[in-house]
């Protein structure tokens, strides 16, 4: 099992959450982040913009089967893609067991209902 958190820009999180619902992933946890980088972004406070160092993006967390790695990844690939610098990261991590709690269920069998 992975863990899959993938920082994308705000504006690709539409695309990037139907692109999972296509390959199959039905369920991810996501929330708005702030972060700090070589790039600035123009932001706009009542009416007058101006330049932050501070980058504005929301962060996606999925855990999935061994098996949905390479699709998952390839969803999120394609669709947060811009070509331009700040498209995000993603980064994959080993998960060593997961739990269904109603069921107790663990391994990959508790990420997915069978009915």
């Amino acid at each position: 099992m992975k863990k899959i958190e993938a920082v994308i820009r705000k504006s690709k999180f539409e695309d990037v959450k139907q692109a999972l619902y296509d390959a199959g992933i039905e369920w991810f946890s996501y929330w708005d982040i702030t972060g700090l980088g070589k790039s600035t972004e123009e932001q706009i406070v009542r009416g007058q913009a101006f330049q932050s160092s501070y980058i504005h993006r929301r962060m996606i967390s999925i855990v999935v089967r061994d098996i949905n790695l390479d699709k998952t990844l390839e969803a999120i690939l394609n669709s947060a893609w811009t070509g331009e610098t700040g498209d995000g990261k993603i980064f994959i991590y080993d998960i060593q067991d997961t739990i269904r709690i109603r069921t107790r269920e663990s391994g990959p069998e508790a990420l997915f209902n069978k009915e």
